[in-house]
C-alpha cells in the first residue's frame, strides 16, 4: 500500500528551515508521496456567503510554488496536489508549471485536480464558479495536449491555443499522471472518462466506496478505457472542522489510524493519505513533533497493511 502525507503548511511558522525539515523527515521515514492542499484565498463569513468549514486565516502555502520547493529539497519521494482547483487557474500556465516541476524533480510529479467548493475564491481569481465543471473538462484536455503534442492547437469555449509549442515535455511521457478528486456523480464520471485515478477525501463506509468505484469503472468502460489501470487513494481522515473534538483526537490514536488504513485497503484503495495538519491539531504542535508522530504512524500502518 502506498502511503502519502498531505503537507502541513503550518510548518512555515518555523521558517524555511522548518519547511525543509518537514519535507526531509517525510522522505526519510519512508513515505511514498507528499501531496499538497490548494486554496489561494479563503473567505470570511459574510452575509450571503455559504459557511466555510475552515477559518479564513487558515495558513495555506501556494500549491505549485511549494511543490517546486519540495522538489529541490527531496530526492526520492513522489510529489502531487490533492487537489489543485484547476478551473480557477489558467490551464496552459498550469501545464507549464507541472511540466517544469516534473522535469526538475526527475519525473516525480502527479497532478490531482478538483472543481473546488468556494464561489468567493473563484470570484477573487476572476473565474465563474457556475461553469467550473465544463471548464474543468476542457482544461484537462488542454493540459494533456500541452504535455503530449509537438504543435498545440485547441479551440474551445474557454481556451484558445493556435499553433503553439510547449517545451520541455514532462519526463513522464505521454504526460504527468492526472488524478481527479471529488465525491459527486460528475466527479466519478470524470475519473472514469479521463482520470488516471480517484482521490477520495470523505469515504464513509465500504458500501459507499464500492458504489463510487463501480460508477468510476462503468464510466471508464463506456469511454473505451481499461478500468483495471485506474488507481484509488483515500485520505484516512481530513482535518477536523470547527467543534469536532473527536476528530481532533483521531490522529493521536495510532492503532485506530492503522485500523482505518486497513479498512480502506480492504475497500480497494491502493493508497492512503495522512493529513499532517490534522496531526498538528491532534497535539503535535511543532515540526519535530509532527515528524515524530508521522514516524510512529508509518510503522503502525505498515504493520497493519504492509
Amino acid at each position: 500500500m502506498e502511503l502519502t502525507v498531505e503537507f502541513p503548511s503550518i510548518a512555515y511558522r518555523e521558517g524555511p528551515e522548518g519547511v525543509a525539515r518537514m519535507a526531509r523527515a517525510i522522505e526519510r521515514i519512508g513515505y511514498d508521496r507528499i501531496d499538497i492542499f490548494d486554496h489561494v484565498v479563503m473567505g470570511y463569513p459574510v452575509e450571503g456567503r455559504e459557511p466555510s468549514p475552515y477559518p479564513a486565516k487558515m495558513p495555506i502555502l501556494e500549491a505549485l510554488t511549494l511543490a517546486a520547493h519540495l522538489a529541490a529539497l527531496t530526492e526520492r519521494v513522489g510529489l502531487g496536489t490533492e487537489v489543485l482547483v484547476l478551473p480557477q487557474r489558467d490551464a496552459v500556465l498550469v501545464a507549464k508549471q507541472i511540466s517544469t516541476i516534473d522535469t526538475l524533480s526527475g519525473g516525480r510529479m502527479r497532478l490531482g485536480v478538483g472543481v473546488g467548493w468556494q464561489p468567493s475564491e473563484y470570484e477573487a481569481l476572476g473565474f465563474d464558479y457556475a461553469d467550473r465543471g465544463e471548464r474543468m473538462d476542457e482544461a484537462i484536455d488542454l493540459v494533456r495536449a500541452c504535455w503530449r503534442d509537438e504543435r498545440i492547437d485547441h479551440r474551445g469555449r474557454h481556451f484558445t491555443v493556435n499553433a503553439m509549442a510547449m517545451e520541455p515535455k514532462p519526463p513522464q511521457a505521454p504526460g504527468v499522471p492526472l488524478w481527479v478528486g471529488g465525491n459527486s456523480g460528475p466527479a466519478f464520471r470524470r475519473v472514469g472518462r479521463v482520470g488516471d485515478g480517484w482521490l477520495a477525501s470523505r469515504v464513509t463506509d465500504a458500501a459507499y466506496a464500492a458504489s463510487a468505484m463501480d460508477r468510476i469503472r462503468e464510466a471508464a468502460v463506456k469511454a473505451g478505457r481499461d478500468p483495471a489501470k485506474l488507481g484509488f487513494q483515500s485520505m484516512i481522515a481530513p482535518p477536523p472542522r470547527e467543534g469536532d473534538d473527536a476528530g481532533k483526537a483521531f490522529y493521536a490514536d495510532h492503532e485506530r489510524v492503522a485500523a482505518r488504513a486497513a479498512e480502506l485497503k480492504d475497500m480497494g484503495f491502493g493508497a492512503v493519505a495522512l493529513n499532517a495538519t490534522a496531526i498538528f491539531q491532534a497535539g503535535a504542535r511543532s515540526v519535530d513533533a509532527m515528524a515524530d508522530e508521522l514516524e510512529k504512524l508509518h510503522g503502525a500502518i505498515r504493520r497493519a497493511c504492509g
